[in-house]
């Protein structure tokens, strides 16, 4: 749970961090988010290796992730705002992550979480989203690699499977949705 308060926590830092008006502010900021995003993995592994998962952790992880996804998806958004394709895959980011939390919590109201489970697919999403957006922030050059230029391709890649999983996650709970329309119209 102190790793997933530490994520929200480093909401501010990351912000803080890129735009500070010092020299290197982008690649503070995007350390910051880097190590949430680190963060967010290790807490994962760490419960599920020790077996330490609470419904408080699992109801709060998701939002803390969602949270600095969308901090970052609305920097990259507008540092990057003369590219439509960079703006329309944050928007398609970000609705899907509140279309599928809202259809989680759903879904976990009339017991059938383990329907949208996370998918490998939905993990493979989500460390590219995490790697585009890391890269989109820093957007300069190391170690003779500019990474904002490896950012573009991949932050389209991640939107690309965050359509295909949408479409999953609801083709998924569309039978104890019409199951659930059919027991409320009776």
């Amino acid at each position: 749970m102190m790793m997933t308060w530490s994520r929200v926590i480093l909401i501010p830092v990351f912000l803080i961090c890129y735009y500070a008006p010092i020299e290197d502010a982008r690649f503070w900021g995007a350390l910051a988010f880097m190590v949430a995003a680190i963060t967010d993995w290790f807490d994962g592994y760490l419960a599920r290796k020790l077996g330490s998962s609470s419904k408080l952790g699992a109801f709060l992880d998701p939002v803390a992730d969602k949270l600095i996804v969308a901090a970052a998806l609305i920097v990259v958004a507008a540092e990057y705002n003369d590219n439509l394709l960079v703006i329309i895959s944050a928007v398609i980011i970000m609705m899907r992550e509140v279309a599928i939390s809202a259809l989680r919590e759903w879904m976990a109201e009339n017991n059938a979480r383990d329907v949208v489970a996370v998918s490998s697919l939905g993990k493979v999403k989500t460390a590219s989203q995490l790697a585009a957006l890391t890269w989109l922030l820093y957007g300069g050059e190391l170690w003779g690699i500019n990474w904002g230029e490896l950012g573009f391709p991949m932050l389209y890649f991640a939107a690309a499977l965050t359509l295909i999983t949408w479409v999953q996650y609801t083709k998924a709970a569309l039978p104890q949705i019409i199951e659930s329309t059919k027991e409320e119209n009776s």
